[in-house]
């Protein structure tokens, strides 16, 4: 079994989404541990306020299998892989590590988001404080702190 994290994201009919991001995760993976949930702005475009947040997992597919479901659950629920990226989404699945893999092709990990974004490291901090992550030395309250722009983050009181 690999243990991997994965970001969640909506901003479209959010609650609904992020509880059907977690039930279809929990149906091709194990032990998922969820972080909090934060609110955040859109980046990038003019949208609905997003809801993110990390889950953490055991899975026993490899990386291009586990990629591939992930894609399979966003299309299920709506998403247009190919519209551009910053848009509204109903669901957003991004591996951000998987075990301590480390990959330049895609999909690529760890990722790059991890060291950019706030809604990705600040619930991935809460979940695992003392995580480590692959080919970098910084931890991840360093990595938080390193962020240039954070995006102001509201935790919301989310019931699963």
């Amino acid at each position: 079994m690999i243990t991997a994290f994965i970001g969640v994201g909506s901003n479209v009919d959010r609650e609904k989404h992020i509880r059907a991001a977690c039930q279809e995760l929990s149906l091709i993976a194990s032990n998922l541990k969820m972080s909090p949930v934060y609110a955040c702005e859109s980046f990038g475009f003019s949208g609905n306020d997003f809801y993110n947040m990390v889950v953490r997992l055991d899975t026993s597919l490899n990386l291009v299998e586990f990629s591939a479901a992930l894609k399979e659950i966003e299309v299920k629920w709506g998403r247009d892989i190919d519209a551009a990226k910053f848009q509204n989404r109903t669901i957003d699945l991004d591996i951000l590590l998987f075990g301590n893999e480390i990959s330049q092709k895609k999909p690529l990990v760890p990722r790059e988001d991890i060291f950019k974004y706030s809604f990705v490291t600040q619930p991935l901090y809460d979940l695992a404080p003392d995580l480590v992550i692959p080919n970098d030395e910084r931890t991840l309250c360093q990595i938080l702190a390193a962020i240039p722009a954070p995006v102001a983050l509201r935790r919301i009181d989310f019931q699963f």
